[in-house]
């Protein structure tokens, strides 16, 4: 097996041309026939018992080809990537120059590789921090989802619907008098206000009574996911069953006692603010490694190449699949209801996947313009909490050399985060609005300086008269 590596006109990019034996090759084919043997349905022969000179024969050589390359050459490739050295970031674009049995297979693998850095200064830039505080409203406001969470259900039947009560409704919907699928419903419990259906069809609902029959006209939005619906006019025929309201407790000591392990409200508030506080903390932390990072990445220069963007958009597609899935959809699902597909997707997602590998790479260079390293102790007190946050044996997560790779880099990365915040010059946004407004006092007192030469220059005028 040989392989020749060359670069290409474009920059970051090499060509490797592979010549592997046709002895390997064949070889492939051999194993590739032997584990499908059993499919193959010959005439003559009893299924999965047919030679393979006689399957090949009967479907053609090249049955095996495709399979057969994907045998050999995945450990032949990656082999190849770590004899040169090569630090590639992309998917290789294989062009297949001369595949047939009884010949060497050859052909080409173009490749992107990991972009320099031109990096742009990261100690003793300036950056703003922004403090949070926390408010009484704050406080109250979140007293109030916990009465919320603890209130009750009960029947109203002395008024009309209003905002914010659960309508027990039966609906029919229909276009130009036809019923179309989806659109009836027994029993439904609505809440009016949460905007969960069709544009005005909730405030249409708001002031019916009990037993109450009435049609409501709406329009499904343009962009409804559904194509025969999207943009229709449409009738819905609703019966209002049953009003619900909720009942909130009172709010006092007793509500205290009852929602948590404090005795009065005023503990209770006085909790709510420490934990509200430590929240901000850690938002204005996060927030502030953020502009730390991007701040440096707006000096530094790199090239991403095209194959490393498409590789990451994979990988973001690949994530926002299996945080769907969480929710019983695909995504392809997910891009029909919002009327988009999947070219739609990958191209909203090339500036955010080009962002965020800057970011990365900007990272990557910090650590190693500083020589920053992860040790073994750091590596190994990160995998003692991930096994402890996920309840699995430490051994089993030493023995994922990805896991471990990738905590390596996530502490450098973190290192080099606090390298740049702990050289920043570092202003909050409270000092910014207590900074007095200096050019105006400038301006204020070359008008004084200007006033006082004037009425000099005026005094000597009239001393010499």
């Amino acid at each position: 097996m040989s392989v020749k590596v060359e670069k290409t006109e474009n920059k970051n990019e090499v060509k490797l041309e592979f010549t592997i034996e046709s002895k390997v090759f064949d070889e492939g084919i051999k194993k590739v026939f032997e584990k499908n043997a059993k499919y193959f349905n010959i005439p003559g022969f009893r299924k999965g018992k047919a030679p393979m000179n006689i399957v090949e024969k009967y479907y053609g050589d090249e049955i095996f080809y495709e399979d057969a390359f994907n045998e050999v050459v995945p450990s032949i490739y990656d082999d190849a990537i770590k004899s040169e050295k090569l630090d590639v970031v992309s998917k290789p674009q294989i062009d297949i120059k001369q595949m047939e049995k009884g010949k060497d297979l050859i052909f080409t693998a173009v490749v992107s590789l990991k972009p320099d850095v031109k990096l742009g200064k990261y100690k003793g830039i300036s950056l703003e921090k922004t403090e949070y505080e926390v408010t009484d409203k704050d406080i109250d406001d979140e007293v109030n989802k916990m009465a919320d969470r603890n209130s009750r259900m009960i029947s109203i039947d002395n008024r009309a619907t209003k905002k914010g009560d659960i309508a027990v409704i039966d609906f029919v919907g229909s276009i130009d008098g036809v019923e179309f699928e989806g659109g009836k419903a027994e029993n439904h419990e609505l809440e009016l206000g949460s905007n969960t259906f069709i544009p005005g069809f909730e405030d249409q609902v708001v002031g019916m009574k009990i037993d109450e029959v009435k049609d409501i006209k709406v329009k499904f939005p343009d962009e409804y996911f559904s194509k025969d619906l999207a943009g229709k006019d449409a009738v819905f025929k609703v019966t209002l069953h049953e009003i619900k309201a909720k009942e909130l407790p009172k709010i006092d000591d007793e509500f205290a006692k009852d929602v948590s392990e404090f005795d009065t409200l005023k503990e209770l508030k006085a909790d709510i603010k420490n934990k509200k506080e430590k929240q901000n903390e850690e938002k204005s932390k996060a927030e502030l490694e953020e502009k730390a990072v991007k701040a440096v990445a707006e000096k530094s220069e790199v090239d991403i190449p095209d194959g490393m963007v498409e590789l990451e958009i994979d990988n973001m597609e690949r994530d926002m699949d299996r945080r769907l899935s969480y929710q019983g959809i695909t995504l392809e699902q997910y891009l029909q209801m919002i009327g988009k597909n999947k070219a739609d997707y990958r191209k909203e997602s090339e500036a955010p996947a080009k962002e965020s590998l800057k970011l990365r790479l900007v990272l990557e260079a910090i650590c190693k313009d500083a020589k920053l390293e992860a040790s073994d102790k750091e590596v190994e007190d990160k995998i003692k909490e991930l096994a402890t946050s996920y309840g699995r044996k430490e051994e089993d997560l030493k023995n994922n050399n990805e896991l471990i790779s990738s905590v390596k880099e996530n502490i450098k990365s973190e290192k080099a985060i606090n390298l740049i915040i702990d050289n920043a010059k570092i202003t909050t946004s409270k000092e910014k609005k207590e900074e007095p407004k200096k050019s105006t006092s400038k301006k204020e007192t070359k008008v004084e300086s200007k006033e006082k030469e004037e009425k000099k220059t005026s005094t000597k005028k009239s001393t010499k008269k």
